[in-house]
């Protein structure tokens, strides 16, 4: 069963010597189930792909980030692998590569954190190092306080 949860995102993206970085904090839904986290949101336009929804499986071994919408992408991230995946924006499609160096995660049924650091690459070229990090808690309503 999903629930309603609050997820930061802190996307740190680097080139060369330069990094930037780019705060997210959204509401979304989570379940855990043997093992498995899944996550999703809508992004926004702080994230310049508002119209887009963003899915996360968290397995044991491997992320998989799903986006629907404006931008339409599936990426598997596994420790110490190489992929390609297809990126589809409103203005075109490119083909991108992705080298994922490491993930580390700790979810249960309350939420988690997970890091992912992988490096993205366009046309053999490497665009830039990228770590990714998310943080998954229940969301819990406001505290009413009893008038003293």
């Amino acid at each position: 069963m999903m629930k309603d949860v609050i997820i930061s995102i802190r996307s740190l993206t680097g080139v060369d010597e330069e990094e930037d970085s780019l705060d997210f904090v959204t509401d979304g839904l989570y379940s855990y189930d043997d093992g498995v986290a899944c996550l999703t949101y809508l992004e926004t336009e702080v994230t310049g792909m508002e119209g887009t929804r963003t899915s996360l499986m968290i397995l044991p071994d491997k992320v998989v980030v799903d986006r629907d919408g404006l931008i339409t992408s599936r990426m598997i991230f596994t420790p110490g692998e190489r992929s390609a995946f297809q990126y589809d924006t409103p203005v075109g499609t490119a083909t991108m590569q992705m080298d994922t160096h490491s993930i580390r995660q700790r979810f249960d049924e309350r939420g988690g954190d997970m890091e992912i650091d992988y490096v993205l690459g366009l046309e053999h070229a490497v665009i830039s190092r990228n770590r990714f990090r998310v943080n998954v808690r229940e969301q819990t309503a406001p505290r009413k306080y009893a008038a003293q």
